[in-house]
């Protein structure tokens, strides 16, 4: 572990009104960080910033980095409309975050949808990502995990105490993670989670977000391999837990012959999706970072 709370909150406005938030990390050594993009993570579907809190925290030594609550998640607003809740909207308030910031070139760490939105940014605007991070996400999406995650978004639960809410997670997802420790367990239930007025410990994300996703393309909502294809000439590193049923194989192999300078990180007895805090994971995201520096 190390700085705690090394970030400052952030907030800016979507184009249809919403106060959405996210961490800003600044970097502790602003000379080793001068010219050097922002690294900007962005979470999975049900996730928040606090996803990242670890990583961040380890990154700002020498990086700005900027962690996302995407609309209806963490601190943000919910949206109005549930049918905002769409990869295109999220990419609209991503692009009115960095005009906010005056972020014109960026890293992209990506988590599952965060990774979605991470190729779409990159598709709009080529060039200004100057490396990319998936976590456990490509253009094609293995329809087995999509109709795992079908089966629990959007079903709210409540928990009396953090313990409770662990073990829950443990029952859950024990396949997902299974060297997790009762540690792990809170620490996942502390990201995911949060504790209302009344006391009691729910999941903190708007329910709604179901709504959309169960639409056919929910998920993406365009094909995403041009977006992929536009990723040109930039250092990219995607992170892979060997047992995910999002990501296939042969969509891995199809990812490399088309990109080059595309690095993959096999996690070992990880499903979908790696939180980034492994061992392997820090060492290649070290690598990453060390080849996005190279490469500028």
């Amino acid at each position: 572990m190390g700085r705690i709370s090394a970030y400052k909150n952030g907030y800016w406005w979507s184009n249809d009104g919403l106060r959405l938030h996210f961490r800003d990390y600044p970097a502790q050594n602003q000379d080793a960080a001068s010219g050097r993009p922002p690294i900007v993570c962005l979470p999975g579907l049900t996730r928040n910033a606090r996803d990242f809190e670890d990583l961040a925290d380890h990154l700002s030594e020498n990086w700005r980095v900027i962690c996302v609550d995407l609309r209806g998640r963490g601190e943000s607003a919910y949206a109005k409309d549930p049918l905002s809740y769409v990869p295109l909207t999220y990419v609209q308030d991503v692009e009115a975050l960095l005009a906010q910031e005056g972020v014109d070139e960026f890293v992209a760490f990506g988590t599952s949808l965060g990774g979605i939105i991470s190729m779409l940014l990159a598709s709009t605007r080529p060039g200004r990502i100057k490396g990319l991070l998936l976590n456990d996400i490509g253009p094609e999406i293995n329809p087995q995990g999509l109709e795992r995650i079908r089966g629990y978004v959007g079903q709210g639960r409540s928990f009396a105490t953090w313990m409770h809410s662990a073990r829950w997670l443990n029952e859950d997802f024990a396949e997902i993670y299974p060297a997790f420790t009762v540690h792990d367990w809170l620490t996942l239930a502390k990201r995911m989670m949060k504790v209302t007025g009344s006391g009691r410990i729910v999941l903190d994300y708007d329910m709604r977000i179901a709504e959309p996703f169960a639409m056919p393309g929910g998920e993406a909502g365009v094909d995403l391999w041009p977006a992929f294809n536009a990723l040109t000439n930039i250092p990219m590193l995607l992170v892979r837990g060997q047992k995910s049923d999002l990501l296939t194989n042969k969509t891995v192999a199809l990812m490399q012959e088309k990109q080059a300078q595309l690095d993959v990180l096999d996690i070992p007895n990880i499903g979908h999706a790696p939180t980034l805090d492994e061992p392997h994971s820090r060492a290649s995201i070290a690598a990453l970072l060390a080849r996005i520096e190279a490469n500028s």
